[in-house]
């Protein structure tokens, strides 16, 4: 039996500010009023406090000397170091599955993958960020069978950071969904062959997709 405790109110707080932040309702380099927060939410200042050191752990909002938190920028620069981390960290993720996965381990990463395609296949206008936030559910799934805390670590602390990235390409990139199930579908296509090779191909194809596109977009 496991115990799982319940989420704290900085936690509560830290997740309602970072999806505002990752659907772009708070853009970048916008101030977030510690006290204006507290106020609005009916919280005490402290645990606001609490909340924007969890948000800047991770990296979705920097907090300044004299000038309080806010929203970090997602310039060329940022985005080009973001990707370029996570993706090497995805491919040792992914690289380590493949190489040591035995049995029926895979099954919960399949099973997820279905998943992916019936909500893909769906009339839900929503389906394209349902499938990203089940993209990283399949992500968690494949943490056990890597057994590396440190990895998992840093990828959940950059998660949120590459979700707000995920969430601009979805609006830029009118073949997004398609896209991103063509690249799960060869991924784990890939682990299942332990073709580590054609593993690290399909993200770095699929990281540089996105990025090109986010570039693009960004002006400096």
């Amino acid at each position: 039996m496991s115990f799982k405790a319940p989420e704290s109110l900085a936690e509560q707080i830290a997740q309602h500010i970072g999806e505002q932040i990752i659907t772009g309702k708070l853009k970048s380099k916008e101030r977030i009023q510690e006290l204006k927060v507290a106020t609005d939410l009916e919280v005490s200042r402290g645990s606001v406090r609490e909340a924007l050191l969890i948000l800047e752990g991770r990296h979705l909002i920097d907090i300044l000397p004299r000038r309080g938190a806010m929203v970090a920028d997602m310039n060329r620069a940022n985005v080009t170091a973001l990707y370029e981390i996570y993706v090497t960290l995805l491919i040792m993720l992914a690289t380590k599955v493949a190489a040591t996965w035995q049995g029926s381990e895979l099954n919960p990463l399949i099973e997820q993958l279905q998943r992916m395609r019936a909500i893909a296949n769906s009339s839900d206008p929503e389906a394209p960020e349902r499938v990203v936030k089940a993209g990283f559910d399949l992500m968690r799934d494949a943490y056990p069978l890597a057994n590396n805390p440190y990895l998992e670590g840093i990828l959940e602390d950059l998660q949120p950071a590459i979700h707000r990235a995920y969430h601009m390409a979805l609006h830029l990139d009118t073949n997004a969904l398609a896209r991103n199930m063509e690249f799960f579908g060869q991924l784990l296509e890939a682990v299942l062959k332990r073709d580590t090779s054609k593993v690290e191909i399909a993200i770095r194809n699929y990281g540089n997709h996105l990025l090109s596109i986010m570039l693009a977009a960004l002006k400096d």
